[in-house]
């Protein structure tokens, strides 16, 4: 007759079990724990239990015998004439009341298939919770055993949890057959409300009815969260079946069910447009290569049918019963389709859609792979090699690469994707082939032509990988926008889409009857202004204000204050003589006088930003950067001249809208310009017409026809650079024609340390000296977030007060919109600095410092920037702080 297991207690509240056999073996010990401890049928109470945790794990247990037919409650079960083996404890990590298991019985990797897919299943795991050990539970641990399953049991809602949260068990069994311990359906819907549990099955233990007992309803419980009821049987067998049905069931198709995340997660980063409809053509997925090729965002689409989406006219008129009669009887229909853009242009796309059988045997879904449609040779070769080898990715051609500047970009054919072409005219085929054969022939190639020509001929021999990346490289260099970064969706930051989509574009948006017209004021009369003869005879007040001229945090607005808002005049002829413009011009004093006044006289004073104040301070600012050493050492008498002449001039007659509003309404100056740079063009046509117009005010007449020409170009040349639709390709060559050689060579000759060891070079290459000039003026005309943080402030409400006249008067005339952000009633100004810094500043200052090193204005901008954030995250419609407004 076996003995029971004898317990010890130690004074430190440690327990001893000790298991002995029949057979006198020696005893084993095992530490269990401190506390309550749960061994298999058996509570402990010890003086120190409500510090001790009740964990216990089991390696294994012994296989049961046949449960007997009728006695008192059992000890531990083991199989007849086996001996007793120590059960050793093993923590499992959770610090909860549960036992873990590993199955005595190894079960091996499932494989499962679905479709093309084959899987591997690990071995099943099973959370038991049940709150006392009984003939049940016992029933589901040793079929757990049998079945190969990894199994835990629970004894508490916590643990429970915890130990779900920890392993995600594909099955779960819990106690329903009394509350007394815990309430089984609110453990279920705890679970239930983790992630994990959408792929679980969670079984009920119900109580065992009477036969002259109706059977209840199982809704409550699958309203609770459960998946399946088992009436309270103790055998194991039952349980086995049970636990075996519910893993060839509910638990494979779970698992089925998780391998399609790698589906998606593949769909997700095709570069294909995948769109996946009902049989009644309702939207169900669309990936992100869809929604760029189109233009949607994922929730305007999935749930809507295709008929209410706007439909291209460039289609034939029965080629959507063409497509409707093919996939309708179960065939692949694939072709050539216009579809029309959420922005309204029609794209040419290349189609498949693919019927795909469901319930019942019928058409349940239509699967559409679409692709921009390219005539480029390489692309169909690719496309060839991808069918031919039959790659996974089907048909993963260059073409869908560039969906986010495709509607932008050029149509543009190399000679290979012509000659490539098949005709069914001779003749023009010969023609082709002799016209490209003179091509060949021309002795003219610009360098970006080079470039495409060494890709070409490296993809000759390149394996298919590789050739369909040059393929891709091909595709962007033959766009227009190289140096453009792409936005991010409206929705991400309407601020920064709103402030680029007006600062970067020229509109292109006509509405016929709708002309705007500003009128020009080209004032040659000065004589109500009163200005000094010469720098000499400035007002005191004036005079003291302009002794600080030289540092960065001279106040312009003071000065446009004492100056009745003419600080132009005044700053020119403190500026220009400290750079001798007029010797180097060989002009008097009284010429530059007059011109000053001239180009001063047509800014509009009425302009809340882009007024003479404004040019003032740009010349102020092109005047510090002249100052730094760096870029002293980089220009010639000549550039500096230019750089001061253009800063003066950059915005003369500016309207106060952009160029967006100008081409929108049709105006005189963009027909005049055909849409492009209409202002900077504007600008610089202008203030030439001005100053040669007049011999009183032509500070060119007694420089030579070439110092001429050469100053023209330099002068021109900067103004166009601060329009901003070419913004980041200024930025991007300065960094890689300046920045990236300065370090390289103040690397190399680290040891001699002068600041201005780059110079020399510089100057060699006027190329380089033009990109320098460029930064200047672009740096010099946005430097508003690099001011003093009450200059900063000024400027962001006057440029943000311009354009919110500009919003109202395209609502009036019923323009197109084209920054909604900067709606007066609705706009955060802060929101806004926030954006124009991040997109366009931070960038172009840091790699402007890298060169002129300008400390002052970083520690300026990053305190701006501060400022800025911190009102936004306060949410104040104020410019200031509230501590600041008090101050």
């Amino acid at each position: 007759m076996g003995c029971a297991p004898s317990i010890h207690v130690s004074q430190s509240g440690v327990i001893y079990c000790r298991d002995s056999d029949e057979s006198n073996s020696p005893h084993q010990t095992t530490t269990i724990s401190q506390g309550t401890a749960t061994l298999h049928g058996l509570f402990i109470k010890t003086d120190a239990a409500d510090s001790i945790p009740s964990v216990l794990a089991y390696q294994s247990r012994q296989p049961p015998p046949p449960p007997p037919s009728a006695g008192p409650r059992r000890k531990e079960r083991r199989e007849p004439g086996a001996s007793a083996r120590p059960r050793t404890p093993r923590c499992c990590g959770i610090e909860a009341e549960t036992q873990t298991s590993n199955a005595s019985v190894k079960a091996s990797t499932t494989e499962v298939q679905v479709g093309p897919m084959r899987l591997t299943q690990d071995p099943i795991q099973v959370l038991l919770i049940f709150a006392k050990e009984d003939n049940q539970s016992d029933g589901f641990w040793w079929a757990c055993d049998r079945a190969g399953y990894r199994c835990n049991i629970a004894r508490t809602p916590e643990s429970a949890l915890e130990c779900f949260l920890d392993k995600h068990q594909e099955i779960i069994v819990i106690d329903h057959r009394n509350s007394r311990y815990f309430d089984a359906e609110d453990v279920c819907r705890s679970i239930r409300a983790t992630k994990p549990s959408e792929h679980t099955v969670i079984l009920a233990v119900v109580p065992r009815i009477s036969a002259d007992q109706e059977e209840t309803s199982v809704l409550p419980l699958l309203n609770a969260g459960f998946d399946r009821q088992f009436m309270e049987n103790s055998s194991i067998t039952a349980c086995y079946n049970e636990l075996v049905q519910i893993e060839h069931g509910e638990v494979r198709s779970q698992f089925k069910l998780r391998a399609c995340n790698a589906v998606f997660t593949a769909l997700d980063h095709c570069q294909e447009a995948i769109e996946i409809t009902s049989e009644d053509h309702v939207i169900q997925y669309v990936n992100p290569a869809f929604e760029r090729m189109m233009g949607y965002h994922n929730g305007e689409l999935i749930g809507k049918e295709l008929t209410e989406l706007p439909k291209s006219d460039k289609n034939c008129a029965d080629l959507l019963d063409t497509i409707n009669t093919f996939i309708k009887k179960g065939k692949e229909w694939q072709g050539v389709y216009y579809a029309r853009r959420k922005s309204g242009d029609s794209i040419q796309q290349h189609v498949k859609i693919t019927p795909v059988i469901g319930q019942g045997g019928k058409i349940r879904h239509f699967v559409s792979l679409k692709r921009l449609h390219c005539t480029n040779g390489n692309n169909k070769q690719l496309y060839r090699s991808h069918r031919d080898e039959k790659y996974t990715e089907d048909n993963s051609q260059s073409e869908s690469h560039s969906f986010k500047c495709k509607n932008r970009r050029k149509d543009s054919t190399d000679v290979k994707s012509i000659t490539s072409q098949s005709s069914d005219a001779p003749s023009l085929q010969t023609r082709r082939y002799s016209s490209m054969a003179r091509i060949h022939s021309m002795t003219i190639e610009a360098p970006i032509t080079k470039v495409i020509n060494i890709i070409n001929a490296a993809q000759e021999n390149s394996p298919i990988t590789v050739a369909e990346a040059l393929d891709r490289v091909l595709e962007i260099l033959r766009t227009t926008e190289l140096y453009s970064p792409q936005l991010g969706t409206k929705d991400e930051d309407p601020h920064t889409s709103d402030l680029v989509g007006g600062l970067m574009t020229d509109g292109l948006r006509r509405l016929s009857g709708n002309e705007y017209v500003f009128s020009k004021n080209m004032n040659l009369s000065h004589s109500h202004l009163s200005v000094p003869n010469t720098i000499n005879d400035v007002p005191p007040c004036i005079a003291q204000l302009l002794d600080n001229e030289e540092s960065w945090d001279f106040n312009i607005f003071e000065l446009e204050a004492v100056t009745n808002k003419r600080p132009l005049v005044y700053l020119g002829l403190k500026v220009f003589a400290r750079f001798g413009v007029s010797e180097f011009l060989n002009c008097s004093e009284a010429t530059l006088r007059a011109w000053l006044q001239v180009i001063e006289a047509n800014y509009h004073s009425s302009n809340s930003y882009h007024n003479s104040t404004h040019a003032a301070d740009v010349l102020h600012a092109t005047a510090f950067f002249l100052g730094k050493e760096r870029v002293k050492g980089s220009l010639d008498h000549l550039d500096e001249v230019a750089a001061l002449i253009a800063a003066t001039i950059h915005d003369v007659d500016h309207p106060g809208r952009t160029n967006s509003f100008l081409c929108n309404a049709g105006s005189e100056l963009a027909v005049l310009y055909n849409d492009t740079a209409v202002l900077e063009s504007h600008h610089t046509a202008l203030a030439f017409q001005l100053t040669t117009k007049d011999s009183k005010c032509n500070i060119f007449k007694n420089i030579d026809r070439n110092h001429y020409r050469t100053l023209r170009q330099a002068i021109i040349d900067m103004v166009l650079a601060t329009e901003m639709t070419k913004h980041f390709e200024h930025v991007n060559k300065f960094v890689n024609s300046i920045n990236k050689p300065v370090v390289t060579e103040e690397t190399s000759s680290h040891s001699e340390g002068s600041d201005c060891e780059c110079t020399p070079n510089i100057k060699n290459f006027p190329d380089n000296q033009t990109l320098i000039k460029r930064m200047m003026i672009k740096c010099a005309d946005v430097a508003n977030p690099c001011r003093p943080l009450e200059l900063c402030i000024e400027w962001a409400g006057r440029i943000s007060e311009e354009y919110f006249a500009q919003t109202d008067e395209e609502k009036r005339q019923g323009l197109p919109v084209v920054m909604p952000v900067f709606d007066r009633n609705t706009c955060s100004i802060p929101k806004s600095q926030i954006s124009f810094i991040d997109y366009f500043i931070t960038d172009m200052f840091d790699a402007w410092d890298a060169f002129a090193h300008l400390p002052v204005l970083m520690q300026h901008l990053a305190n701006n920037y501060k400022h800025w954030k911190t009102l936004d995250e306060l949410k104040c419609k104020s410019l200031r702080l509230p501590s600041e407004n008090n101050n």
